[in-house]
């Protein structure tokens, strides 16, 4: 390397090095003060900004559809994405550092509870903004919190437990009908089931978490099915077994006419509103990563390193696994049924090998045995999903060529093994000398 080029080098390391020092005492109340700004703002000056840089409304996605359906768009879109989001953001979280670590220092003094409920409060507030400027963005954010839930759900199995599930479609199957079915009977008036509801629909929204749970156990029943025959063996089983229990669970739905048959079932009650759909979200999140990092996650790790030695160790293995298949399951469900009430509408099609490659798909990009990456993974892929449909076709060419990109040079996934440590991400941050 001559010269020139290592001065080039060292002056790029300078300025990454500045920008990370420059932005290093901003915690993640900070950032979550800016993103309020950003979104505040979009609803304040987005329609006009929108119209003057040419757009015909707000763009929904950043403007990445823009640009990908009009090339000459990309300078608007960059622009708007920069004057909108990018420099609020950055302006607001740095200036609001001064008063945000002492505010996050004193919140985790008192509680870290509190802690965590002011920053989600605060994270409800910035999605709710956002999502407020267009019923797209809402569909679209629900949809993505259901496969952050469905995501983590696999990542027991296939990340912690070291297992390959292709299950979790039925699951979300069982999950979606029995909440659907629970809904129905109870709280609506239809011809297919009993008629009249069978309780007053007003108590409908108050008992809905009970219809998920209920969800939940008919798929944790699905997987005692698999489980039982499944942890009795070692190797590939369970990957045939779970596959064959998904086609089953679709062909059986489809053969169903109490519940639609092929043709699904409508009419769900519109009970999965973007705070109760966050709701679960965040309580599958808390549960899921305390399960992992609890003594039961911690012998699922010994069971997928080495599943002999953990047995040595007096670690019951076919129990451990089988306890951590149906807790996954009763996860898939309750998103299955946040689902069928998100759509308003439930199809056995639904959940066949397109569902189950995209689940795979969001595991593999995240990454195995991490919290963080099935959070990354499932947004990531949804986004970029969304995004890209202005490609039409080209889409699922791009989409599999970037998994393939992962599983080459980040096998295990693009943050893999990463600990989810709560308290960490609430700390306040001091600048780096």
């Amino acid at each position: 390397m001559d010269p020139q080029e290592i001065d080039v080098v060292v002056r790029n390391r300078g300025w990454k090095a500045r920008l990370r020092g420059f932005f290093s005492p901003v915690p993640l109340l900070g950032w979550l003060l800016g993103a309020l700004a950003a979104v505040i703002l979009e609803h304040l000056v987005g329609e006009e900004l929108s119209e003057v840089l040419g757009f015909s409304n707000i763009p929904m996605l950043f403007g990445i559809s823009s640009m990908l359906k009009t090339p000459s768009m990309i300078p608007s879109s960059l622009l708007y994405v920069l004057s909108i989001y990018i420099l609020p953001i950055c302006i607001v979280a740095r200036l609001s550092a001064v008063v945000a670590n002492p505010a996050a220092e004193k919140l985790l003094t008192v509680s870290t509870l509190l802690s965590g409920v002011v920053h989600l409060g605060l994270l409800y507030a910035v999605l709710h903004f956002w999502t407020d400027v267009g019923d797209y963005r809402l569909i679209t954010l629900r949809l993505m919190l259901i496969a952050i839930m469905v995501n983590l759900s696999l990542n027991v199995v296939n990340g912690y437990m070291g297992e390959f599930s292709c299950s979790h479609p039925g699951f979300m199957a069982l999950g979606a009908y029995g909440a659907s079915v629970f809904s129905l009977v109870l709280f609506v008036d239809n011809n297919k089931f009993t008629g009249a509801p069978l309780l007053p629909p007003e108590l409908g929204p108050f008992l809905f978490p009970v219809g998920l749970v209920v969800g939940g156990m008919v798929a944790a029943l699905g997987a005692l099915v698999v489980a039982i025959p499944s942890f009795k063996t070692r190797g590939d089983y369970l990957a045939v077994i779970s596959l064959a229990f998904t086609f089953i669970v679709k062909s059986l739905i489809e053969n169903l006419e109490i519940v639609g048959g092929a043709r699904g079932m409508s009419g769900e009650p519109a009970y999965a509103n973007l705070p109760t759909v966050f709701i679960w979200t965040v309580l599958c999140v808390w549960i899921i990563n305390n399960f992992v990092r609890s003594t039961m996650g911690k012998a699922l790790n010994a069971v997928r390193d080495d599943e002999t030695a953990a047995s040595a160790m007096t670690v019951n293995t076919r129990e451990t696994k089988i306890v951590a298949f149906l807790f996954a399951a009763f996860w898939a469900g309750v998103a299955g049924g946040l689902f069928a009430h998100v759509l308003r509408y439930v199809n056995p099609g639904t959940f066949g090998l397109q569902s189950l490659a995209d689940v795979l798909a969001m595991l593999y990009l995240g990454g195995l045995n991490s919290v963080y990456g099935s959070i990354v993974g499932a947004v990531g892929l949804n986004l970029l999903s969304e995004a890209l449909k202005p490609l039409e076709i080209y889409k699922w060419i791009i989409i599999p060529v970037l998994v393939i990109l992962v599983m080459v040079y980040r096998p295990t996934g693009l943050i893999a093994f990463k600990d989810f440590d709560v308290e960490k991400i609430l700390q306040p941050r001091r600048k780096v000398r």
